[in-house]
């Protein structure tokens, strides 16, 4: 199932700067292992907003809530879930 996956980051003002700066380098490699898996096929920043896009590629709800867990920025996002069916006039 594809779903569309809004994913805001809100970052509490006491984080230590330093436990922040390797919590974003391991979301980065996860980001990327999933990508490369196949799961995460879309990834696009929102323009002036710390927040994403993206399209998830998985087997069900409880999968790509299990994929979000393992985020590493997961506890300080607020995160909007869409699942997505194919449109009957899409040409691909």
């Amino acid at each position: 199932m594809l779903y569309h996956v809004r994913m805001d980051v809100r970052v509490p003002h006491d984080v230590d700067p330093a436990r922040f700066q390797a919590l974003k380098a391991e979301e980065k490699a996860r980001a990327e292992a999933l990508q490369r898996a196949g799961t995460w096929r879309h990834l696009w920043r929102i323009a002036g907003a710390y927040a994403n896009v993206s399209i998830f590629d998985v087997a069900d709800h409880d999968a790509l809530h299990a994929i979000l867990a393992t985020l590493p920025l997961f506890p300080f996002m607020e995160i909007a879930v869409t699942p997505l069916a194919r449109h009957p006039s899409a040409i691909d």
